[in-house]
């Protein structure tokens, strides 16, 4: 339970001490589910062999440097992503793995629209994205890439259909 002072500071003692018997009140439940959820559990990270070797032999693939963005249309439901950097580039394991934590971050915060796509054309989606560049990213930059680099996946999921 929060501690008394922590109400007090916050100016929510009066609201926890009508609604003592549940954790969360009811009016935060409501306002949970209207606001869009970012998160990258498991099932939705791309991590079979069989799966990633059927996305590269048969799926589709396009360039926004820094990116490379290869996606193939399933039939089971969700989108799932994987990422990666070459380690031909990047010799240090710390510098491939901030690169692919930066990548799932960007990625993260921005996936709703497609896996809403995804949903109303009724498909699943796996998708891989590759760091291509020889030098360490910021986030801001990758950001911003990883938003256009949705942005046209989207745009080509519209026009294959």
């Amino acid at each position: 339970m929060v501690s008394n002072d922590a109400l007090q500071l916050f100016g929510l003692n009066s609201i926890f001490k009508i609604f003592s018997c549940c954790a969360i009140p009811p009016y935060f439940c409501k306002i949970m589910d209207t606001v869009p959820r970012f998160f990258l559990k498991k099932e939705h990270k791309l991590k079979s062999r069989k799966a990633i070797a059927a996305l590269f032999t048969s799926g589709h693939s396009f360039t926004y440097f820094p990116l490379r963005v290869c996606w193939l249309a399933v039939h089971e439901a969700g989108v799932k992503a994987g990422f990666t950097c070459s380690s031909r580039v990047f010799k240090h394991a710390t510098d491939r793995n901030k690169i692919k934590r930066l990548l799932r971050e960007a990625y993260r915060l921005q996936k709703n629209e497609l896996v809403q796509l995804a949903g109303t054309k009724q498909q699943g989606l796996h998708v891989f994205f590759m760091y291509t560049h020889k030098q360490m990213p910021t986030y801001a930059e990758l950001h911003a890439k990883m938003q256009k680099a949705l942005a046209r996946l989207q745009l080509t999921i519209h026009e294959k259909d």
